[in-house]
């Protein structure tokens, strides 16, 4: 198994507050890592120092590719809030088009293979029915797939999703995670989401940051382990197999 992104002891300060400390983390080819933890503990704070949106104040993010140390890899990021003005006259298709801005040369137009791509993709996301519609007239739900798209169009060597469920519509929501086990098969992903139960049986590894960071590697987690992390007694109360909630333990 090769490394794709090798974190070594960094840390990360807004002015004196210090956000990540001694941060140390490895993410695998065809990794699925599920980044859990509490508002305001760093998850996010993480995942922009991994796309050098943050200069770490200490330690060293290494990049790799085929086993070997690179400048750059190409990552697609969902941010748990996007900034796009619903007001741009812009529609889905172009949304969704503009992935692969960085492989376009110049004003020439889009390739035969990247049309396909952006076709594809945008079938793959459920709404080949929206492709000439501006993103303004699109509910929540359905941006939210048009960003998904735009960040996967590329086939980077890693998506990042930051709370992707947040504007997912329930419609989409079951098809989000079926959809994210098959982009897993060609890239690695990193998912933050703040519900543990709901991301468990996705992801194949769990990092919990709150300031500083614990791994488990699998996604079986021990209830020493939650313990440890969460400094509280937890149960995961589940249906069947899959865990459903994370609550504390409490009297009746």
């Amino acid at each position: 198994m090769k490394r794709l992104i090798e974190i070594q002891h960094i840390a990360v300060a807004y002015g004196a507050k210090t956000v990540l400390r001694d941060i140390s983390l490895t993410l695998w080819e065809n990794d699925f890592l599920g980044i859990i933890g509490p508002n305001g503990g760093g998850k996010t704070t993480l995942l922009k120092a991994i796309l050098r949106l943050l200069k770490p104040s200490g330690g060293e993010i290494i990049f790799y590719k085929d086993g070997k140390p690179v400048p750059a890899l190409k990552i697609g990021y969902l941010p748990q809030i996007n900034r796009l003005d619903k007001y741009f006259p812009i529609s889905v298709s172009e949304v969704v088009a503009s992935g692969l801005m960085s492989e376009k040369k110049g004003w020439r137009n889009y390739s035969v293979e990247q049309q396909q791509r952006i076709s594809e993709t945008i079938d793959m996301m459920g709404i080949s029915d929206k492709i000439k519609r501006p993103i303004g007239e699109l509910s929540g739900g359905e941006l939210q797939r048009v960003l998904l798209g735009r960040a996967i169009v590329s086939h980077p060597d890693v998506l990042i999703l930051d709370e992707p469920n947040t504007y997912v519509d329930k419609y989409f929501e079951s098809r989000l995670y079926k959809l994210l086990e098959d982009i897993n098969k060609d890239m690695a992903i990193v998912l933050v989401s703040h519900d543990m139960g709901t991301i468990l049986p996705l992801v194949k590894n769990i990092a919990c940051v709150n300031e500083t960071l614990h791994y488990h590697a699998g996604n079986k987690l021990t209830e020493e382990w939650l313990e440890e992390v969460y400094h509280c007694p937890i149960e995961l109360v589940g249906h069947g197999d899959f865990p459903h909630r994370v609550l504390k333990r409490h009297d009746h």
